[in-house]
C-alpha cells in the first residue's frame, strides 16, 4: 500500500508521522468578543468540499486514474496545480492562499475529517460545530464553550457576540450570549434544499404553490429564464457569488476593526456540493474556488496590520469521493482538507499523514481515509492562539476526544 507520512514545507518536507505529534449564497456572519489581541475567523463550508480538488494530490500514482476529466495537473503547465511540494499543489484558483503559502502564511491540511462516518449533510455538520464525536448530545458549539472559558479566564460575566445570521449557527450557540441579527439580504437557497422541500411539500397544493412562487421569484431576480433547473435557479452566478462572499468578508474585517470590537468571527457559505459537473481547473467548482480566495484576500487586505495577529480556519463538514462519478462530479465522501492562514500563523507547510489513493488503501473502498482528527487542529489553534488551557480543551470543549492529540508549532510565538 502506497503510504506516505509527512510534514512539508516549501523548503522540503520531513519524512515520519512523529512530525505531527510533536510539531454562496450570502453567508452568514458571526462575531464574538474574547479579550486579548489575537483574532480568530473560523470559516465553514457547507455542502463539502472537494479536498482532492482544492489540494490536488499531483504527486499520488493513483490520483490520474481516480479522477480523469476531475484532475488538476501537475505545476508548470496550463492549468496546471499552484506548487506546495512534490506531493501537493493548490487548485489553480487559488492564488491568494498560494500567496500566503510562499509568506509561511499558510498550513494545508489533507486527509483530515471529523469523528463522523456517515453521509449526511446535517449530521456532519452537526459534529462539526459541536466538537463532539456524535451529531447527537449536545445544544452548544465548541466555540462557544471555548468562549466560555475564555470569558471565566477574564472575569467577565459574559463574551459579548452578534450573529449575522437567519439563524445562530452551532458552531457558536451555547451559554455565552450571542445577539442574532438577520442580513438585509436574505441568503440564496441550496439547490439540494429546494428539491427536498418540493418532494415534501408535493401533497400540500398550499406550501407547494407558494415553494413554486419562491422558485419564480429567485428565478427571476437571478435574471434566470423560466424553464431552468431547479438547482440552476437556487444558485446564483458564480460571479454574483464570488461578489457576495467578498463582500461579506470584508464586512468582517470593518466590524472586527472598530474600537471594542469582537475578535472571533464565525463566517459560513454554502454551494459546496458537487455531484454533478464539478469541472476540474475550469468550471463550478474552481469558480466557487475563486470566490473563496477573493473573499479571503479582501479580508486579509481590510484587516490591514491586523492580519499580523489573526488566523482564519477553513473547514468543511467531510470530503467526497476519490473516484469520479457517472454525473461528472463526486459524491459525499470522507477525508478532506482544511486550511489555517493569517499572519499569526506558523505556515508555509503541509501537514499530512497521507494513506494513498490505491484502492487498498480506501476508505471503505470509494473515500480519503482520514488519518487526522480536526479536532486536533481546533485545540491546537484554542491552545496556542487563544491560550485556552489543556484541561478545558479536554473537559469542557471537546469533551470525548481523547484520541484527537494536539498539534504542536501551528501558530507563531
Amino acid at each position: 500500500m502506497h503510504r506516505l507520512n509527512f510534514e512539508s514545507n516549501r523548503r522540503g518536507f520531513l519524512l515520519g508521522s512523529a512530525a505531527l505529534a510533536a510539531g454562496f449564497a450570502l453567508p452568514r456572519l458571526v462575531f464574538a468578543a474574547a479579550g486579548g489581541s489575537a483574532r480568530l475567523i473560523v470559516v465553514i463550508l457547507r455542502g463539502a468540499l472537494d479536498g482532492l480538488s482544492a489540494v490536488p494530490p499531483i504527486g499520488d500514482p493513483d490520483y490520474i486514474g481516480l479522477r480523469r476529466e476531475l484532475a488538476i495537473a501537475r505545476p508548470g503547465v496550463p492549468d496546471g496545480a499552484l506548487p506546495l511540494d512534490s506531493v501537493f499543489g493548490l487548485h489553480p484558483s487559488l492564488s491568494f492562499l498560494h500567496e500566503r503559502y510562499r509568506a509561511d502564511e499558510l498550513i494545508v491540511f489533507n486527509a483530515v475529517a471529523s469523528p463522523y462516518r456517515e453521509r449526511s449533510h446535517f449530521d456532519a455538520q452537526n459534529v462539526l460545530e459541536n466538537g463532539l464525536a456524535s451529531p447527537a448530545g449536545s445544544a452548544d458549539g465548541w466555540l462557544n464553550r471555548a468562549l466560555g472559558t475564555l470569558t471565566k479566564k477574564s472575569g467577565k460575566r459574559a463574551a459579548p457576540a452578534v450573529a449575522i445570521s437567519q439563524n445562530l449557527p452551532l458552531i457558536l450557540r451555547g451559554a455565552v450570549a450571542v445577539l442574532s441579527k438577520s442580513p438585509i439580504t436574505t441568503p440564496d437557497v441550496d439547490g439540494e434544499l429546494l428539491a427536498r422541500l418540493a418532494d415534501l411539500y408535493s401533497k400540500d397544493e398550499w406550501l407547494s404553490a407558494r415553494l413554486s412562487e419562491a422558485e419564480q421569484s429567485e428565478k427571476l431576480g437571478d435574471g434566470e429564464t423560466l424553464g431552468a433547473p431547479m438547482q440552476a435557479a437556487a444558485m446564483p452566478a458564480p460571479g454574483k457569488r464570488n461578489e457576495q462572499f467578498s463582500r461579506v468578508a470584508r464586512m468582517a474585517a470593518a466590524v472586527i476593526k472598530t474600537d471594542g470590537g469582537p475578535t472571533i468571527a464565525a463566517l459560513e457559505a454554502f454551494g459546496w456540493d458537487t455531484h454533478a459537473n464539478q469541472g476540474g481547473a475550469q468550471g463550478t467548482l474552481a469558480q466557487r474556488l475563486a470566490g473563496l480566495d477573493q473573499g479571503l484576500r479582501g479580508l486579509g487586505d481590510d484587516l490591514g496590520a491586523l492580519w499580523a495577529r489573526t488566523a482564519v480556519l477553513v473547514v468543511t463538514e467531510f470530503g467526497r469521493t476519490a473516484a469520479i462519478n457517472g454525473t461528472h462530479g463526486t459524491d459525499h465522501g470522507t477525508g478532506g482538507c482544511a486550511f489555517l492562514v493569517g499572519g499569526a500563523v506558523e505556515g508555509g507547510r503541509v501537514i499530512a499523514d497521507w494513506p494513498g489513493l490505491a484502492q487498498s488503501a480506501l476508505y471503505q473502498n470509494r473515500d480519503l481515509r482520514p488519518t487526522l482528527d480536526l479536532r486536533s487542529i481546533f485545540k491546537t489553534v484554542l491552545s496556542e492562539h487563544l491560550q485556552v488551557d489543556s484541561a478545558s480543551l479536554a473537559n469542557r470543549v471537546f469533551p470525548d476526544s481523547a484520541g484527537a492529540h494536539p498539534l504542536r508549532g501551528l501558530m507563531r510565538a
